[in-house]
């Protein structure tokens, strides 16, 4: 079993905002896998599916994002899920708009939603998905900056990535971290 965890804030005033990209990413593998019946359950929506005959869950946190850990490590124990079986997916302030980048572990790097999880499960060694939303130009502060929409610039930039985050999923579903970084991680 794994568990597939898209980063963001719960609320439709947050829908299309940067920092609701993981959100974002989750809806659109469940549009492409076909995935309709979302409940909720430990403070997340959660959908069910079955991936290469391996059961998979899509988690959304609904806690708001410097909380994400309540519904993931919640989640975690109730199914009995090991760290290593869990990906998250966010934004990241300091990648370029649209770019991704994979790891297998490390520090939250800042990301509170991330520092969130990694301080419930206790544990760094997650898999995740990081999508670049860039840092706020100017004076502008990163809060205002992570609660905006993208802009008309961005949006194919951002739907790109989505989609390459869909796909990078599937590889790690499929193959396992290290060869989804080998094929994702590479400079376009």
């Amino acid at each position: 079993m794994k568990l597939i965890v898209g980063l963001g804030n719960p609320g439709s005033e947050y829908a299309a905002t940067r920092h609701n990209i993981g959100f974002m990413v989750l809806q659109q593998l469940a549009l492409k896998w076909g995935v309709t019946d979302w409940k909720f359950q430990e403070e997340a929506l959660v959908a069910d599916y079955r991936f290469k005959c391996e059961r998979i869950l899509l988690v959304k946190p609904q806690t708001f994002m410097n909380n994400s850990g309540v519904a993931v490590s919640a989640l975690a124990r109730f199914f009995k899920i090991t760290e290593t079986d869990i990906l998250i997916i966010y934004d990241d302030l300091d990648l370029a708009v649209g770019k991704l980048r994979l790891r297998a572990k490390g520090t939250s790097g800042g990301h509170r939603g991330l520092g969130s999880i990694i301080l419930h499960l206790g544990k760094d060694t997650l898999s995740r998905i990081k999508i670049g939303i860039s840092h706020p130009s100017g004076m502008r502060p990163v809060v205002d900056h992570v609660l905006t929409p993208f802009t008309t610039e961005e949006a194919p930039l951002i739907r790109d990535a989505i989609g390459q985050a869909v796909l990078a999923t599937e590889a790690w579903l499929t193959d396992g971290i290290a060869p989804a970084m080998n094929q994702f991680n590479k400079n376009k």
